[in-house]
């Protein structure tokens, strides 16, 4: 007896090979997700601070920021709530430049990045270190949306998007691991989308 036929099956579908397992692709779509209230922050009002385990807590406001040697991500983010966006593009400076001023001890072993609503998240210090991490202002060549987490947020794209944080205000260095907001709330410690890494246990 013959097989299907393929117009009874279908045609095959290829997955996309940047697509991490359980997410799908948003197209031209940023979906805002958030949570706490979208705050107003004036550029001229903002800083980041970068201060415990280090060995030179430093603070740089937006003009200070801003003169720092920039640097680009062109590439891929994904969220825990199953989407992904290809392609994206942000222009800031990488957190290798802000650390190398502020000069982690030896002790440093994770970083919890504080926002201006007091939102948290905790990263191991590997994890924004050697080129994976940057303090984002810009989006596709303009200034990044509000919603989106502008005037400035941190950007870890190889981790889930809840890890880079809207309205950056300060990294602090630990010791020890602690977590943040989500983490407290039954969120995985890392969140890699490649090992679908979405609440703890996975």
């Amino acid at each position: 007896m013959p097989g299907p036929t393929r117009g009874f099956l279908g045609r095959r579908r290829d997955r996309d090979a940047r697509l991490p397992p359980g997410q799908y692709d948003a197209g031209s779509d940023w979906p805002v997700l958030t949570a706490e209230p979208t705050p107003r922050i004036a550029p001229e009002t903002w800083s980041i601070t970068v201060d415990g385990a280090v060995e030179s807590p430093t603070t740089w406001d937006w003009d200070q920021a801003h003169a720092l040697p920039g640097s680009e991500y062109r590439g891929d983010i994904h969220c825990v709530t199953t989407w992904s966006k290809f392609g994206t593009w942000f222009a800031g400076v990488g957190v290798d430049v802000l650390l190398e001023a502020a000069r982690p001890t030896a002790e440093a072993r994770f970083v919890m990045a504080t926002s201006k609503t007091g939102y948290t998240t905790n990263l191991p210090l590997e994890h924004v270190t050697g080129g994976k991490a940057w303090i984002v202002w810009e989006y596709d060549g303009k200034p990044l949306p509000i919603e989106h987490g502008g005037p400035v947020r941190l950007l870890v794209p190889h981790l889930y998007f809840w890890k880079s944080a809207k309205w950056i205000s300060k990294l602090t260095l630990l010791q020890r691991d602690q977590p943040g907001f989500w983490e407290q709330n039954g969120y995985h410690d890392l969140g890699d989308p490649w090992r679908q890494q979405r609440y703890q246990g996975d």
